[in-house]
């Protein structure tokens, strides 16, 4: 199996499980997300963060709202170096909503992560 398919079903594991430790490790250190939600909630940021500590800030804040948030995978697409991801993301009293999702993966790890919805 390829590394990177592997990270990918580990992360939605991680997500799911609201395990915020094992999920940071499967992240570099400085790696960098983008995510349209964290554009709406944090202004400020304009939709980027970087590093473990700015996404365990965000993830936190995500699993203490959203005590039902999960992901349902529907398509995992890897390569050595790239993880195309496609999931419905579940939240109790909220409409399902399809995510897509690419992680670049160097060495192991998460280095980036882009994430696109309406």
């Amino acid at each position: 199996m390829l590394e990177s398919l592997s990270i990918a079903q580990q992360w939605f594991a991680a997500f799911n499980e609201h395990n915020l430790e094992k999920l940071l490790s499967l992240y570099d250190d400085n790696a960098q997300h983008y995510s349209p939600k964290l554009k709406i909630r944090q202004p400020e940021t304009n939709g980027h963060v970087t590093g473990k500590a700015a996404l365990r800030a965000w993830w936190r804040d995500a699993f203490d709202r959203l005590p039902t948030l999960r992901y349902e995978p529907t398509t995992i697409t890897a390569n050595n170096d790239r993880v195309f991801m496609e999931y419905i993301r579940h939240v109790e009293h909220e409409a399902d909503m399809l995510v897509a999702e690419v992680l670049e993966i160097k060495d192991g790890v998460i280095v980036a992560s882009r994430v696109y919805h309406g």
